[in-house]
């Protein structure tokens, strides 16, 4: 195996290991040393294929948006009517969600410093959810333009997030999974009836 193959599949075993590693424990489980000492490298080694542990958690991020949104885009063509496909969607969201709560997590616990910036990439999958709630927001409102639906998708993806997120978290209330689907079902069909008008 050449050096450059050897490099490659120390990178390819560092990603997967974080990805182990966040899978199971959240943010919280992923330390350099610990990192290094199960892929059979030094902590510094780390450091020349990531400039730092940041670059390594928007790899990982970037496979759990991957599995995310191949969730949510197999419940994009669920539901009879532009309110159903909105309801079939932020199902699919909380019931991936809970499936995988410390990955999830991640995606929004992860802070950078203040001087430093996303990924363009990782912006871009990113939008990708939002998207998704573009397209019955379309046939809920034909004549808007693009630039007002990409922003209420965003606002309805923050509202079912907001949802989500009290609700597995169990911030304000202990809310088992059935009672957590009926309220975000009342919700967003509230939501799309109240745009609809």
């Amino acid at each position: 195996m050449s050096t450059a193959d050897r490099q490659a599949a120390l990178r390819a075993a560092l990603i997967d290991i974080a990805e182990r590693r966040i899978a199971k424990g959240g943010l919280a489980a992923l330390k350099a040393r610990d990192l290094a000492k199960e892929a059979g490298c030094a902590v510094g080694a780390i450091y020349l294929h990531f400039p730092d542990l940041d670059a390594l958690v928007f790899a990982v991020q970037a496979r759990t948006l991957d599995l995310l949104d191949a969730a949510v885009s197999a419940a994009a063509g669920q539901g009879s009517d532009p309110a159903g496909q909105m309801l079939a969607l932020s199902l699919a969201y909380l019931d991936w969600a809970a499936a995988h709560r410390p990955r999830w997590a991640a995606l929004f616990e992860h802070r950078l410093p203040p001087d430093a910036t996303i990924p363009e990439s990782y912006r871009d999958q990113r939008a990708r959810l939002f998207r998704h709630v573009e397209a019955p927001l379309a046939a809920l409102m034909p004549g808007a333009p693009a630039e007002d639906r990409a922003a209420l998708a965003r606002s309805i993806f923050a509202a079912v997030h907001g949802i989500v997120s009290l609700g597995l978290d169990e911030k304000l209330e202990e809310t088992p999974l059935p009672a957590l689907r009926a309220q975000l079902t009342a919700v967003v069909l509230a939501l799309a009836k109240g745009i609809a008008r």
